[in-house]
């Protein structure tokens, strides 16, 4: 992500910021995919759902790919457009929920489709709406380079497999649904449609559409994209379907960041910064997948004149965010600037020991103006519990 360039002088911490500016940079790159390609994407929502944005997503994007009922809702009530449902399984409640809300549902086992299908019959007689179904396959194909996000891993509960899908009866659906890739390129997406088509090129022909799943990288720099969209026209003429992508990263990623100060400087065996921004509460993937993020004016440890380790203001003795050096030394005040912290960031924070939760604002390149949307205290803890 390019240095954030607003003045954050005046921002009171730890608060996330996106630039307005940046997200329309993605969408410009997400709407010219979809006319080369005929495909539709979607805004994965498990990624990015900040919902003041719909609006201008809904510039460039049909509609979103949700995993719940929550998630179901949201989209309805801000972004409308298209729904589609894919979720590791549904409660007979849920389900009957998502069929006022979706357009299409996923299911992901071939035992979901049986015991459920009913109650949408139920539904349609009732005077409901019809929806387009669908079935996730696994492929069994790994581009995935971490293991808690690989969802063709051996012994992955996502999906079903050629072996049991052989011999079963899908007539009664419209569409098949893959999702292998993470952060990855558009020859990775060649590479698994080679094993997708191997082992269900013949049950794709009977389908209206298919849903490439997400894990593209597509807005970020050296993303391929002309070879993407090849790979989707080549793929609609051979089968007849209509195509769908569901990223959530591509949609924000390189739009923001998260702004945090330093709270006090602790010396042992080196130098710890305390932040007011927690690894574990505001960023956990930091500590899940493991990563490291990017800071403005950060380096490596020992790469410039002064190294700290930077945690959080949690108990959590893991709650730190790793060793960076700076030009010059800090001092309690201090902002540090998170870069590229709007996806998988916003949608998994926890109010985890209480701490404040970080607001929420947006950036306008055209006036440089920082809008607080949203902040949180005391009660949004309180009502998490009971």
């Amino acid at each position: 992500m390019d240095d954030f360039t607003f003045d954050v002088s005046n921002v009171e911490t730890p608060s996330f910021i996106v630039d307005t500016g940046a997200l329309d940079r993605n969408l410009a790159i997400l709407k010219r995919v979809q006319e080369q390609s005929g495909a539709k994407i979607l805004l994965g929502l498990k990624g990015f759902a900040m919902w003041a944005l719909a609006k201008q997503i809904r510039t460039a994007l049909p509609g979103v790919s949700v995993a719940s009922v929550n998630e179901a809702k949201l989209a309805a009530e801000h972004f409308g457009g298209e729904a589609h449902a894919c979720g590791p399984a549904y409660s007979d409640q849920d389900f009957r929920e998502l069929l006022g809300l979706c357009d299409h549902i996923v299911f992901n086992s071939l035992s979901q489709k049986e015991r459920l299908m009913p109650l949408y019959h139920a539904h349609r007689k009732a005077g409901g709406r019809e929806i387009e179904f669908g079935l996730r396959l696994n492929p069994m194909h790994r581009e995935a380079k971490v293991a808690l996000y690989d969802p063709a891993a051996p012994g992955s509960r996502l999906g079903v497999t050629k072996q049991v899908l052989d011999g079963a009866d899908l007539s009664d659906l419209k569409g098949l649904h893959f999702h292998t890739l993470c952060q990855v390129g558009a020859d990775a997406l060649e590479r698994t449609l080679q094993a997708v088509e191997a082992q269900f090129g013949d049950r794709i022909r009977q389908m209206k559409w298919m849903n490439f799943g997400g894990g593209h990288h597509i807005t970020m720099p050296g993303y391929d994209t002309d070879k993407l969209a090849g790979l989707i026209r080549s793929f609609s003429d051979r089968y007849g379907v209509q195509v769908y992508l569901e990223p959530g990263e591509a949609i924000a990623i390189r739009t923001g960041v998260l702004v945090a100060s330093v709270l006090d400087i602790v010396e042992n065996d080196g130098l710890n910064a305390i932040l007011d921004a927690s690894a574990t509460a505001h960023m956990p993937d930091v500590l899940e997948m493991p990563y490291r993020p990017d800071i403005q004016g950060g380096h490596a440890a020992g790469e410039r004149a002064h190294t700290y380790r930077l945690g959080g203001p949690t108990c959590l003795a893991g709650d730190v965010i790793g060793a960076y050096s700076f030009d010059a030394p800090l001092k309690i005040g201090d902002k540090i600037i998170l870069k590229d912290m709007s996806h998988y960031t916003m949608v998994k924070t926890t109010t985890f020991n209480g701490v404040r939760h970080p607001s929420i604002a947006t950036a306008d390149p055209k006036t440089g103006a920082i809008k607080v949307l949203r902040e949180f205290g005391y009660e949004d803890y309180r009502d998490r519990l009971s």
